[in-house]
């Protein structure tokens, strides 16, 4: 009774301060916004939608066509005739090549306002059959490729005391699933990172926000349906495909306005709150909330968990009796 008293209070504080300090988001004109993974997918519809908000743009990707066509796509989109669109080959997941390629970008384009790590890919499989060469393959993509870039900008952000740094993970960044052993490792990785330079960077005004996309429309997810098991097919089928440009319109409006995570659907939601547990907040209300729903949710996790495991035991059952 006395915490149901405090908790009222609290929840009306909180929902005014809420309603009446609405966040302003930050003014990405003029500024220097780098994508990686920014040649396709997620990564391109960002670049695309920081040019449309004045941004000088710089991609970064392997693959130079693809780049090439790209950076076409951006410089379509601005929407003043001095800004300044880059395309940049490079492996991020080498550190000293992309350390070099950073800090020249910066001697050309500018500072660094902005960086968007969406590079990335998946491969799908039993965990006993990845090969040496996957899970590097993996570790190197996922994982490597998102803290080289970040190591190079945070002195810089540090000392210049702004900046916005986004590392996009997945919904399998909360939980584990059938198919993404290896992949799935990696994507907790970036959440571990993302909440730890949150907690190193917040005193620098430099804000960490971690994307957690669905399946998304993308080429990287064609290449992962050809490796993905019956399993984890008729299991991603529950969340629905979404479309990249969604995900990297919110990705966008998420950073711009200090938020920590950030999400597309009502799936998404349920699912980062139920694993919100240590993450930093955004604001109070945000914590009152889930101080409420987390036990239903928790009853709701529950159920979806049981039938993924059903669908396991079914596919289990069909490879035994096709034997």
């Amino acid at each position: 009774m006395i915490i149901l008293l405090l908790f009222v209070p609290l929840f009306i504080v909180a929902l005014i301060k809420t309603l009446l300090t609405p966040k302003k988001l930050k003014n990405l004109d003029k500024k220097h916004v780098v994508v990686t993974g920014g040649s396709s997918g997620i990564g391109k519809h960002a670049a695309i939608l920081a040019a449309r908000k004045g941004a000088n743009v710089t991609i970064i990707a392997r693959n130079s066509d693809r780049l090439a066509a790209a950076k076409k796509e951006i410089e379509a989109a601005c929407i003043g005739k001095d800004q300044l669109i880059s395309a940049v080959s490079v492996d991020v997941s080498n550190r000293k090549a992309i350390s070099n390629e950073l800090d020249s970008i910066e001697d050309k384009v500018g500072p660094i306002y902005m960086l968007i790590n969406c590079a990335g890919m998946a491969i799908c499989g039993n965990v006993e059959d990845f090969t040496d060469k996957d899970i590097n393959t993996l570790i190197n993509a996922n994982y490597l490729g998102c803290l080289y870039p970040i190591q190079n900008v945070v002195p810089k952000f540090k000392q210049r005391k702004e900046g916005i740094i986004v590392l996009t993970g997945s919904q399998v960044s909360l939980m584990g699933m059938y198919g993404y052993s290896i992949y799935s490792s990696c994507k907790f990785a970036l959440r571990g990172l993302a909440e730890s330079i949150h907690m190193e960077l917040k005193p620098y005004n430099v804000f960490v926000t971690l994307s957690l996309p669905p399946d998304t429309d993308t080429p990287g997810f064609e290449t992962e349906n050809k490796t993905k098991p019956q399993e984890t097919i008729l299991i991603s089928q529950a969340g629905g495909l979404y479309q990249a440009d969604t995900v990297a319109e919110k990705l966008l409006q998420d950073a711009l306005a200090g938020n920590f995570f950030s999400y597309v659907g009502f799936d998404s939601y349920v699912l980062t709150t139920l694993c919100v547990g240590m993450s930093p907040f955004t604001n109070l209300l945000e914590v009152m909330i889930q101080s409420v729903i987390l036990g239903p949710l928790r009853l709701m996790a529950a159920y979806y968990t049981n039938s993924f495991e059903k669908i396991v035991h079914k596919c289990y059952l069909e490879k035994e009796k096709n034997k």
